[in-house]
């Protein structure tokens, strides 16, 4: 199962309907938690997830609406026993950040900190790319290495069936059959994450070709002054990012509490978005990725 759980949707300030930060990625039994701001513990028992499905929290930055409820879901992890190894990521500059709120979690739980202060893989499959904004973040991305998809009737015409099917995806070969002559390519899945940034060549990495892309949508575009400030996204400038990097599905999210109809920012980041489709994200929604994109016939 691959599926995002949106635990909040707000900003710098929780509202009456949005939560702070905090995203779930659940992808073939590892969980991966992004951004746990304050009250995620409690968005997780309302989103019908539990703390023993994390296996990797990883952090943008150490802003408060994107950290401070780490303490609450370590402690949580650790009531509920879980014996898995948890890792940490986060941008180096936050150590002394991390460390502290660490150090308030109920000890007992296995966890492995990996600070990381540069673009690359932090581990298998998971990379990071330098965003720009007030203190050192990074997005990250997560990205399924290519392979192939197994066609029925090629494999039928060529008398390959049940255990042999195995044999021949693990070898690549079986007798004269080769694996290529029996499947075509199959593009991995990509899933990113810009969160609080202006716009930046990091920003552009990341949605490079993502299945779904989850992006920081702080202000409408007429708010482009207060974006530029603080060094956000607007709504149009999310949808252009989508564009450029060709991105499947655009989430919206980490609004300001100033916009209570959303509408209008969903309409300026479809007006700019490409073919992308653009979902406006609400707390405690389930957003399946989109199928896996097979290339040639």
């Amino acid at each position: 199962m691959r599926e995002l759980v949106v635990l909040g949707t707000g900003s710098q300030v929780p509202t009456r309907t949005r939560n702070h930060n905090g995203y779930l990625l659940l992808w073939d039994g590892q969980g991966y938690l992004f951004d746990p701001g304050e009250g995620t513990q409690r968005q997780m028992i309302h989103a019908g997830v539990s703390a023993t499905q994390v296996t990797r929290i990883c952090l943008t930055h150490v802003h408060g609406d994107h950290c401070y409820g780490l303490p609450g879901v370590l402690s949580r992890m650790v009531l509920d026993g879980v014996t898995h190894p948890v890792h940490l990521h986060y941008p180096v500059s936050g150590q002394d950040v991390v460390r502290a709120l660490v150090s308030v979690a109920s000890p007992g739980l296995d966890l492995r900190l990996h600070p990381h202060g540069a673009a690359g893989e932090v581990a298998p499959g998971l990379e990071v790319r330098p965003l720009h904004h007030r203190v050192e973040t990074y997005g990250y991305r997560l990205v399924e290495p290519d392979g192939r998809t197994l066609l029925p009737e090629r494999l039928s015409a060529v008398g390959i069936a049940g255990p042999d099917v195995g044999r021949l995806r693990r070898d690549g070969r079986l007798g004269a059959v080769r694996l290529e002559d029996v499947s075509v390519p199959r593009r991995g899945q990509r899933f990113a994450l810009v969160m609080d940034t202006a716009p930046c060549p990091g920003a552009e990495d990341l949605a490079d070709g993502a299945d779904l892309l989850l992006a920081e949508s702080t202000f409408a575009d007429d708010d482009a002054a207060l974006a530029e400030e603080y060094r956000h996204l607007t709504a149009g400038q999310a949808g252009a990012l989508a564009a450029a990097g060709r991105a499947r599905t655009l989430v919206l999210t980490h609004f300001s509490s100033r916009y209570g109809d959303l509408e209008e920012l969903r309409a300026q980041a479809e007006a700019r978005a490409g073919g992308a489709a653009v979902v406006v994200a609400h707390d405690l929604d389930r957003l399946p990725l989109p199928r896996r994109r097979h290339q040639g016939a």
